[in-house]
């Protein structure tokens, strides 16, 4: 039997994390190849492509989708962009690895759900990285399981050890507690149905715009209740933690595992200062079992619908924020295509 060819994925956006797909693709990954690279900032593109054997440079997507040697489309460029991409990516019917979010606000990401339904078969996988973190891979089996009884609430934390200028509270909600929202989604099996955010007395480390730390606790469909610390200028580094207290025993992911010393009467270790080295496992597998699916003809992980629903869940949450109020989530129909 002939040995598949690799499959020929063009990554849009070389910032720092399209660059490191591509990185990855060239490097860790088996069974695919970089076969473009798409950029609004052709120099950045050139330079990345010519780090890749056979790989092209281009400034537009769709010239990128157009070329026989691009199979499948990884897309990592600002989430404004992405609506575009993907509408463009099922002209093509081409599969899709979409780093999240799927669209930043809930009405675009209906358009792309709608427009994959005109498919009738899923195109997109959305890259909500820690379903594929070894840790919450083996909470979400002892969820699943049922051996510790129903899950009755989720304790979440999240802390970043500082926010680069320009980070807003809004930010805090969109780019950081989105995870919160498809980690609760994804152990769970149920939607959230409302939000609440507390604020406490900012830290004194907080820039003078930021409202940091805030509680943001959710409802869900299935009766459980979860909170989440985000903390984005702890100063200590990166952590990611989650409990699920259930009916009869708990379970927890994201403590430190990495190596412990002991010396002259102390001990301690090492805390990642940021995403990259704490979820780079889970970026790996992530980007393999796509790759793997893909080549099978099929589509896994978090859908079209997972970005939606964390779309529709941010912009209830940011409007919880504003206002101090409980504010539900408001949800579609889920469609069939995503049953």
């Amino acid at each position: 039997m002939p040995q598949q060819p690799p499959l020929g994925v063009a990554v849009i956006g070389t910032g720092r994390m399209g660059a490191d797909h591509v990185r990855r693709i060239d490097e860790v990954i088996h069974g695919a190849r970089v076969a473009a690279v798409v950029d609004v900032d052709a120099e950045r593109a050139k330079a990345v492509a010519g780090r890749v054997e056979g790989c092209a440079a281009y400034t537009e997507p769709a010239a990128a989708m157009a070329s026989s040697d691009v199979d499948a489309l990884l897309i990592a460029s600002p989430g404004p962009a992405h609506e575009a991409a993907l509408l463009q990516a099922f002209a093509h019917d081409l599969p899709v690895l979409c780093e999240k979010p799927l669209t930043p606000d809930p009405a675009a990401a209906l358009r792309v759900l709608e427009a994959e339904q005109r498919l009738g078969h899923r195109r997109v996988q959305v890259g909500f990285m820690r379903r594929y973190d070894a840790g919450f891979m083996r909470l979400k089996s002892v969820l699943d399981a049922g051996e510790f009884g129903r899950p009755l609430m989720l304790h979440c934390q999240h802390r970043n050890a500082s926010t680069p200028p320009g980070f807003t509270s809004q930010m805090m909600i969109n780019d950081s507690v989105v995870h919160e929202i498809d980690t609760t989604r994804w152990l769970l099996d149920q939607e959230i149905t409302a939000v609440t955010v507390l604020r406490p007395a900012p830290s004194t480390a907080a820039p003078a715009h930021l409202s940091d730390p805030q509680l943001v606790l959710f409802e869900t469909s299935g009766g459980a209740v979860v909170d989440v610390e985000i903390f984005v200028n702890c100063g200590f580094g990166y952590q990611v933690r989650c409990e699920a207290v259930c009916e009869s025993g708990s379970a927890r992911t994201g403590e430190e595992a990495g190596l412990v010393t002991h010396s002259a009467g102390r001990w301690g270790g090492t805390i990642p200062q940021d995403f990259v080295p704490r979820f780079a496992e889970a970026y790996d597998r992530q980007v393999q079992r796509w790759v793997d699916a893909t080549r099978r003809g099929t589509v896994e992980g978090p859908s079209s619908w997972d970005g939606y629903a964390a779309a529709a869940v941010c912009e209830a949450g940011v409007t919880a924020q504003a206002t101090g109020r409980r504010t539900t989530t408001e949800l579609v129909e889920r469609p069939a295509l995503y049953a």
